[in-house]
């Protein structure tokens, strides 16, 4: 728990009149204000995996692979010739899968 030390520090009356009683009050109060959740509303917002996307579109821009790159033949992704870490019977390996 996060400890403000500018914030003004009670006397020791003031510390006496926090009973347990008001604390438990307070902490009564606070559990139950909580926020109602309209469940029809939070179900209709929420995508689920696999949903049908056919009508979404993606525009990127795909670039061909750079004469200073190259193709790992493990995990098949596109990595800067300086993340070569070896050539394994002719085809190049990444440092990750090395």
């Amino acid at each position: 728990m996060a400890t403000d030390y500018d914030a003004p520090r009670k006397t020791d009356d003031e510390l006496a009149e926090d009973s347990l009683e008001e604390l438990k009050a307070q902490r009564a109060n606070k559990a139950g204000s909580s926020v109602d959740v309209d469940e029809v509303e939070a179900a209709e917002n929420l995508e689920l995996p696999g949903a049908d996307l056919s009508d979404e579109s993606l525009t990127v821009r795909v670039l061909p692979r750079q004469a200073d790159e190259f193709t790992c033949s493990r995990c098949f992704l596109v990595h800067h010739r300086s993340q070569l870490a070896k050539t394994v019977k002719g085809e190049p390996v990444c440092r990750d899968c090395d």
